[in-house]
């Protein structure tokens, strides 16, 4: 974060002395020559306009201060490029995610996580009925199975669009278990409860329909929707379970009645709670379970029915029987869907790891492929699924081709050709443990590959046709460059090269000199009482004890003090002894224990300052190689022309 800020900092402190990195306007001069590398005048006039508003600041020698400026940036700039700073990994990755945040406001499509947050939202307000019937086949199942899942499947579809009924068609062709017994049916739903694919359809289907074949991971499914409502939104129940065994179920039906009677009679619900009930988990905090919705019990739809039909907070239900046991359920309160704005930072986290942001990337990944001309060679791509081992799954996959094979083509993009050495590289850098099959996580890896590669072809096209971003992504690119090559060259050398400070403050001693001072320690409190009390026990010879010290809002230690360095210490009396003084609603304690006369500051005292003099120093020296190394060469035709530019748009 601390990093991130002084980049930010940087481009605005320093001019934000960056900018096009394409053609200018072909109208624009060139202001100024570095390393071969033109400087143009309409770079110039967009920053200065961009960071200068004020009507004063539109007069020749600020416009002529300001060059200066950003000359010296410039001047940095090249000389980090020209160390490689720029090519480096840690670089890349930081820039990169730079980029990503930038590119944003620019692209035409919408973040597809918030897209999907959004549509996850509003399904959250809906409930859904349906019934299906599945013919299983795995995800990773092969094509001759899959085939055969999805011919029977749609055979079974149409003699249910020739009138048979789905129910009687779900029991006996389904190989869902639970058909069998339920004839397909789901019973009601909502988002986030089914696989993404079966809640896509079942969304966007009418009442009565019969789907197509649907597929998900667990193989094709025949989707009927039989009614739609609002969402209930959550309950939250208390319960009480008496579990059945074998032959037991009269006996346990009887003493579930018998608690009722004395729920009905005033007895304590979380002591009959406590004696009786069979859930371990709940029965010692009154058997209180987590809220839940429609669909998340449905093992055991009895319960939720009966949890949902209670309408006021305390009403108990009369027992029940479901396949678990006998309960008694008592109603804590009901929760209706929360807006959007409560629930957006949860829900986006669960769309994100939802299989439905997968499936978005993989249907944009086919549209960007058809819209670039993709093309692959599908040996060379065959060659690295036939390579897809558990060295992948522990993140340690090498390339263990012959060396010809790297200059081969895996794909193209728009007859631009995508190399073998490239992917393996991508491997190389991205690759994660995982517990993903290794074929499933190479071809992961592949997708990915293919759309950073895409990526780039339209960051090119978007760097050239959109000027605004383009300076705005230089503008950060070379910010980051500036930063990192300052910390080498001046922050962290000015700080470390102890020598070289003690040099300089023995030749400058003069400028460390110091007025009156005096030598103390400051204690803070916003409580007046306590403050009054400790400073009467201290001045009576008392001491401070290690529970006064835990008290106080924040303590100074004992140091030098000049005027104007400390609020509370200007207004006390500079005189040795325990002062205090209000400021600011905050209760001070200053305590003196010298007065020290005018003159020059330690090395120790005078440090931070020392450090930033120094930093001066050691910049100004480096900028002067710099212009040694990098003769720039000012066209006074350029300079000229941006003045008047500026002088006159504000006349």
């Amino acid at each position: 974060m601390q990093r991130n800020l002084l980049i930010i900092l940087l481009l605005v402190v320093v001019c934000q002395a960056s900018g096009q990195s394409s053609k200018p306007n072909s109208k624009s001069p060139r202001l100024f020559l570095i390393k071969g590398q033109p400087i143009y005048a309409d770079e110039f006039l967009y920053l200065y306009k961009k960071n200068h508003l004020k009507k004063e600041d539109f007069a020749e020698q600020k416009i002529t201060d300001y060059l200066g400026l950003l000359i010296n940036f410039k001047l940095k700039v090249t000389e980090a490029k020209e160390r490689g700073l720029d090519t480096t990994s840690a670089f890349k990755k930081e820039f990169k995610s730079y980029e990503i945040e930038l590119k944003k406001p620019y692209v035409g499509d919408k973040d597809e996580l918030d897209r999907l947050t959004k549509e996850t939202y509003q399904r959250l307000t809906e409930e859904v009925k349906a019934s299906h019937i599945l013919i299983t086949t795995g995800a990773d199942a092969d094509p001759k199975d899959t085939i055969l899942a999805f011919n029977k499947i749609s055979k079974i579809r149409e003699r249910i669009m020739g009138g048979e009924n789905f129910e009687k068609v779900a029991k006996e062709e389904s190989e869902d278990p639970s058909a069998k017994t339920n004839g397909g049916n789901l019973g009601f739903f909502t988002a986030l409860q089914m696989v993404y694919p079966f809640e896509q359809a079942a969304y966007t289907m009418s009442v009565g329909q019969i789907s197509q074949p649907v597929r998900t991971r667990f193989g094709y499914h025949l989707i009927k929707v039989t009614s739609r409502r609002l969402s209930r939104g959550e309950v939250e129940v208390s319960h009480i379970i008496l579990r059945t065994g074998q032959g037991e179920n009269t006996k346990v039906k009887n003493k579930i009645l018998e608690i009722y009677d004395q729920l009905r009679g005033g007895r304590n619900w979380e002591e009959l709670c406590k004696e009786y009930s069979d859930d371990p988990a709940t029965k010692n905090s009154g058997g209180r379970l987590r809220p839940f919705g429609v669909g998340a019990l449905a093992s055991i739809p009895e319960f939720e029915a009966v949890a949902f039909s209670l309408t006021t907070q305390g009403e108990i239900s009369d027992p029940f029987q479901s396949v678990y046991g006998w309960h008694i359920v008592r109603l804590e309160k009901k929760m209706p869907v929360p807006s959007f704005l409560e629930v957006e930072a949860s829900l986006r986290k669960k769309v994100g790891s939802d299989e439905r942001l997968q499936i978005a990337d993989a249907r944009r990944l086919e549209v960007k492929k058809r819209q670039y001309d993709f093309t692959e060679d599908a040996d060379v791509k065959n060659w690295f699924v036939a390579s897809a081992d558990s060295s992948l799954q522990n993140g340690r996959w090498k390339f263990k081709g012959e060396a010809e094979f790297k200059a081969r083509t895996i794909f193209t993009l728009q007859e631009q050709k995508i190399l073998v050495a490239h992917f393996i590289s991508f491997i190389l850098t991205e690759q994660r443990r995982t517990s993903a099959a290794p074929v499933s996580y190479l071809i992961q890896l592949y997708n990915r590959f293919v759309l950073e590669e895409i990526g780039d072809i339209e960051d090119v096209k978007l760097r050239q046709n959109n000027p605004e971003y383009r300076n705005l992504l230089t503008e950060y690119e070379e910010g980051i460059l500036l930063f990192t090559i300052m910390e080498k060259e001046v922050w962290t050398k000015a700080s470390e090269d102890t020598l070289g400070l003690r040099k300089y403050y023995d030749a400058n001693k003069d400028k460390y000199r110091a007025g009156d001072r005096v030598h103390a320690k400051v204690f803070a409190t916003t409580n007046k009482n306590f403050l009054d009390e400790v400073k009467q026990r201290v001045m009576s010879g008392d001491s401070l004890k290690k529970e006064d010290l835990k008290k106080f809002k924040s303590i100074l230690p004992m140091r030098h003090y000049e005027r104007g360095e400390n609020k509370a210490v200007d207004r006390v009396s500079w005189s040795i002894g325990l002062h205090s003084v209000e400021v600011d609603e905050t209760y001070y304690l200053v305590e003196i224990d010298n007065l020290v006369p005018p003159g020059i500051k330690s090395f120790e005292e005078t440090r931070a300052r020392l450090i930033s003099d120094y930093q001066d120093v050691l910049e100004k020296n480096w900028i002067a190689g710099l212009s040694r190394k990098y003769p720039v060469k000012v066209n006074s035709k350029g300079k000229k022309f941006v003045i008047n530019e500026l002088t006159k748009s504000e006349k």
